[in-house]
């Protein structure tokens, strides 16, 4: 499956996705413990990115690695590694909620990610 997804920054500097899909409430679709430095390094300057997301290899794009299922009264979703970005090691691990699920209608082993201008 693949998917665009737009994340923006608020007037907090706080990332969060859009989904308009989404039924629950905005602050679920925050990006936190990870997730949000992921996108500072993607966006740089810009208060906003868009980036396709896949759970199958797409070419020319980033890997996000599932290392950890959590249980729901650690907030669910999953924590991931991002080893490398941009041709540089890095070892990045961030936390990606229940969300994740909503949109992939499962917690994907590996993600894909590349930026869509």
């Amino acid at each position: 499956m693949e998917r665009v997804i737009r994340f923006y920054k608020n007037a907090k500097h706080e990332w969060f996705a859009d989904l308009p899909e989404w039924g629950g409430a905005i602050s679920d679709l925050q990006m936190v413990e990870g997730a949000d430095d992921l996108l500072n390094w993607v966006a740089g300057a810009e208060n906003e990115c868009r980036l396709l997301m896949a759970d199958e290899r797409v070419e020319n794009a980033e890997l996000l690695r599932l290392v950890y299922i959590r249980e729901e009264n650690l907030g669910g979703g999953g924590d991931y590694l991002l080893e490398n970005f941009r041709d540089r090691l890095i070892n990045h691990k961030l936390w990606l909620c229940n969300v994740t699920e909503f949109v992939f209608k499962q917690l994907p082993k590996q993600i894909y990610f590349r930026e869509i201008e």
